[in-house]
């Protein structure tokens, strides 16, 4: 299914392509909420690594009240912005921890 422009009225200041014109209109004003929702995790995130040094998904998770699967998300878009980054050893490698399940984790740093 072809996904076109958020509302009728072809409203350019939210983002495209989140809803469709056929969606409820929960669908719609959930869509034109999501830069708002995604901004705040983005800074909350970023907030922790500044306050609790480097962490892994689980160890942010802990100290904020978003669930892994947010943190998976917007790490991937503050890694691509320039905002963290994966932390390294001496030689280069990523720092691993144990996630809660005990396999090995990246370690997220603040830029």
């Amino acid at each position: 299914m072809q996904q076109v422009g958020l509302f009728e009225s072809g409203d350019s200041s939210v983002p495209h392509l989140l809803a469709r014109k056929t969606d409820p209109d929960t669908s719609k004003f959930a869509a034109a909420s999501v830069n708002e929702f995604s901004r705040v995790h983005r800074n909350m995130i970023l907030d922790a690594l500044r306050k609790f040094g480097p962490m892994t998904v689980d160890q942010i998770a802990s100290r904020t009240p978003l669930m892994s699967q947010q943190i998976n998300k917007r790490t991937v878009e503050l890694k691509r912005d320039g905002h963290i980054r994966v932390k390294k050893d001496e030689q280069g490698n990523d720092v691993t921890r144990d996630s809660l399940s005990g396999r090995p984790e990246r370690v997220w740093e603040a830029v």
